[in-house]
């Protein structure tokens, strides 16, 4: 590595992983991508890892652009004015162009006792202690999961295959982001595992202890597991830095994914928050922000005005076990329709992704540029062209 112009990219996650790879489009770029950990974490298989139902842990060699420098660390702190970043083991690194790339979680919880008591598993080490207390669990205890978004869904329906007894506490409301239709098929899967689903006005968690969990109404569920999946955060280093970050915490940016502080920072995944605009936590989103990022910090270093961003997301799939999955397709604007595929077939074809997922990230990093993204208004005819070509090879 050569180059003059220093990029760095904070996080090595599908988002991150993607912009440093796409960056490599140019020869004369020096490239760092700093992360906690020396390995890639396929974060939409931790949910496998924690019941030991498969693994989420690879070689960064599988994914990365050999030219790219993986720097085993963590940004302590941004300082835009001299462009450097503080890192945990106390160097500085120096950068010209800053890729914001540092991914999301779980909150700490405020309901008592649930920081105390449950687990989460948002990182490769959460899911790995909450891995190790399942074992040392006997299978017969029950096992009590809080929130039912896809990380709560997936992780109930894989612990509960695995022949323990779950009980799912949704709030106020069962996958919200699912349509009705979806969302009964959702709940008929987990029944058949048997799942129980507690939902409505006063099925909130307001208490976890040691071996319970005690809900708004005052019932009290056993729980010798307690797994915390509600809500949503980001880590708080852009706030720390004193760049501007809105209500979740994620990087202010405009269209293009530049920082309104400061055009030097670029950010993609899910700490961005483009114009105000939030979108959904999936690969299948922060594919596209990578790259874009990417083309925003080519752009300006080639003197261009970048472009605006633009991005379809056809569908959203929640795993219920090993052998079913439903897949709830998306309207241009993001809001779940009533076409969804489960059962078997929708597992085939989540299963079909894990792989693709990777290969995307692998084919990028061996040709910078070649990954394509189709925008909202081009996105059905893509999605009805790939759902055919997927079920003949899933047949």
């Amino acid at each position: 590595m050569n180059g003059n112009t220093r990029v760095v990219v904070l996080g090595g996650g599908y988002a991150g992983v993607m912009a440093a790879n796409r960056l490599m489009r140019r020869s004369d770029l020096n490239v760092t991508i700093v992360n906690p950990r020396k390995d890639f974490v396929e974060r939409m298989r931790l949910h496998r890892l924690a019941a030991r139902s498969g693994e989420a842990v690879l070689d960064f060699a599988a994914v990365l652009n050999p030219d790219v420098r993986l720097l085993v660390d963590a940004a302590t702190a941004i300082d835009p004015g001299p462009r450097t970043v503080a890192l945990r083991s106390g160097a500085a690194l120096a950068y010209d162009y800053l890729v914001y790339a540092v991914g999301s979680g779980s909150p700490e919880p405020k309901t008592p006792g649930a920081a105390e008591h449950a687990y989460t598993m948002d990182t490769l080490e959460e899911a790995l202690v909450l891995r190790t207390a399942l074992d040392d669990t006997a299978a017969s205890r029950p096992v009590t999961v809080v929130g039912s978004g896809p990380t709560g869904i997936e992780v109930a329906a894989e612990i509960a295959e695995a022949g323990r007894p779950v009980t799912l506490v949704c709030g106020a409301a069962f996958a919200p982001y699912l349509h009705p239709r979806a969302r009964r098929s959702v709940a008929k899967g987990l029944a058949r595992l048997g799942v129980t689903v507690i939902e409505g006005p006063d099925a909130r968690a307001v208490e976890v202890t040691g071996d319970a969990v005690r809900l708004g109404d005052g019932r009290e569920l056993a729980s010798a597991v307690t797994v915390w999946t509600a809500g949503f955060g980001v880590p708080d280093l852009a706030a720390r830095s004193g760049l501007r970050t809105d209500g979740a915490g994620r990087l202010v940016t405009d269209e293009t994914l530049t920082s309104v502080d400061d055009r030097r920072i670029v950010a993609a995944g899910d700490s961005a928050a483009p114009s105000g605009l939030a979108l959904r936590m999936c690969s299948q989103a922060a594919f596209p922000l990578g790259a874009h990022a990417a083309d925003t910090v080519l752009a300006r270093i080639a003197g261009e005005e970048p472009a605006t961003i633009d991005i379809g997301l056809p569908a959203v799939c929640t795993s219920l076990g090993q052998r079913n999955a439903t897949m709830q397709f998306l309207s241009a604007d993001g809001t779940a329709t009533s076409l969804y595929i489960g059962g078997r077939f929708g597992s085939r074809l989540k299963e079909m992704s894990y792989p693709h997922v990777i290969e995307r990230l692998a084919r990028e990093a061996r040709e910078p540029g070649r990954f394509e993204w189709k925008p909202k208004d081009a996105l059905r005819p893509k999605l009805l062209a790939e759902l055919d070509h997927a079920a003949s090879q899933a047949a």
